[in-house]
């Protein structure tokens, strides 16, 4: 069917033809009948084949499948699926609420501690700028100037 490939050169081998043996009729003993009474008599059919020969059997009747039970709108995991992403967005949302009071808190402490270092500090210099120790203040109409120091 195929032609073969010009540059090769495949052995031409004999095929052998093999018939099947039929196989000797074993001998089965049949299971012994039990009468069984029906409980319905089926009805018989005959049917005339297009050749003309007649065929009578038993009409079967075919098989309905059981009924489904009715399935739900929407699968279940679809609803799973659904509450699922539902789920995920409250969590989102109360996450992003809690990172926004996180940051607001911490500028709170921020500008508290500013606060502090500022009204710290503008304490300290007050004590170090200040009146400084050792001198006096004196009304200078009274004082009297003496060795270049004055003296009430």
């Amino acid at each position: 069917m195929y032609p073969e490939h010009p540059t090769t050169d495949h052995p031409r081998a004999t095929v052998e033809v093999h018939q099947p043996t039929p196989l000797a009729p074993s001998t089965i003993t049949p299971a012994p009948l039990v009468a069984m009474q029906p409980g319905s008599v089926p009805s018989v059919a005959s049917i005339v084949l297009p050749d003309g020969r007649i065929v009578t059997g038993y009409a079967i009747n075919p098989v309905q499948p059981e009924p489904l039970a009715a399935k739900p709108p929407v699968s279940r995991a679809a609803v799973n699926i659904a509450l699922g992403g539902v789920g995920f967005l409250a969590v989102c949302g109360g996450l992003l609420v809690l990172t926004t009071f996180i940051a607001a808190l911490a500028a709170l402490i921020q500008q508290l501690i500013i606060l502090a270092a500022v009204v710290f500090g503008g304490f300290i210099a007050v004590q170090v700028l200040g009146a400084s120790r050792g001198s006096t203040t004196v009304n200078i109409r009274k004082a009297v100037v003496k060795r270049n120091h004055f003296h009430n």
